[in-house]
């Protein structure tokens, strides 16, 4: 069997997601490597579609650079799909995302979609959430409170020093969370006083993986 670099299944997993997208429709594209390779596939067939609504800046800025019409979600209905990647994946398709900070702009896209398709590769399939630590992204003022009530649920929180949200906003990462209810986890975070968000995403899961493998692309439902 070929072994194949992660890079080369981020590009499988990629052109493997072409196939959710729909003609002459609007479609939600997230933030991260491996969907850059997929606004990079986009671009082939981007006389297909209408237009991307973005997660991010830097997003922003690869589909724009390819000649794609990036609208703003708020002047939006409901999207058809959903692409984007992960920093960990369980067999629940609840994820762990944040990793380069886009995290809330991420939720509420995917939250407008009818179907959330994960591009990931199989180094990000896990059985159990949280080595990759979960960005939480915290009103700047509430950093410090926000910290403490992490270290309550077991967590050990990290300033993302020199990091700013695309929404003005600060990001702490937190390590050794020990995620055993994702659901139940995500919401004890988003309840703290000054949290924006969480990288977790349990209650908003994918409807689809689709997974780079040594053997190709599995479709995981």
């Amino acid at each position: 069997m070929t072994t194949l670099t992660q890079d080369d299944k981020k590009r499988a997993v990629a052109r493997k997601a072409i196939d959710f997208v729909p003609d002459n429709a609007l479609i939600g594209v997230g933030t991260g490597s491996t969907v850059n390779f997929f606004i990079d596939e986009l671009a082939r067939i981007k006389g297909r579609i209408d237009g991307c609504v973005s997660s991010s800046d830097a997003s922003t800025a690869r589909l724009k650079a390819h000649g794609i019409p990036v609208f703003e979600l708020t002047n939006i209905g409901e999207l058809p799909v959903y692409i984007d990647g992960a920093d960990e994946i369980n067999h629940s398709l609840h994820m762990i995302k944040g990793g380069g900070g886009a995290l809330t702009r991420e939720k509420i896209v995917a939250a407008s979609a009818q179907e959330f398709i994960c591009i990931a590769d199989e180094a990000k399939y896990v059985a159990k959430l949280g080595t990759f630590p979960v960005a939480v992204e915290v009103i700047p003022m509430a950093r410090s409170l926000v910290a403490r009530e992490l270290v309550h649920l077991g967590g050990h929180p990290e300033w993302r020093q020199g990091f700013v949200t695309d929404n003005g906003n600060l990001i702490l990462d937190v390590h050794n969370l020990e995620i055993l209810k994702p659901v139940e986890m995500e919401t004890a975070i988003n309840q703290i006083p000054g949290v924006v968000c969480c990288g977790i995403f349990a209650r908003q899961h994918a409807h689809v993986l689709l997974l780079g493998t040594d053997s190709g692309v599995k479709e995981i439902r």
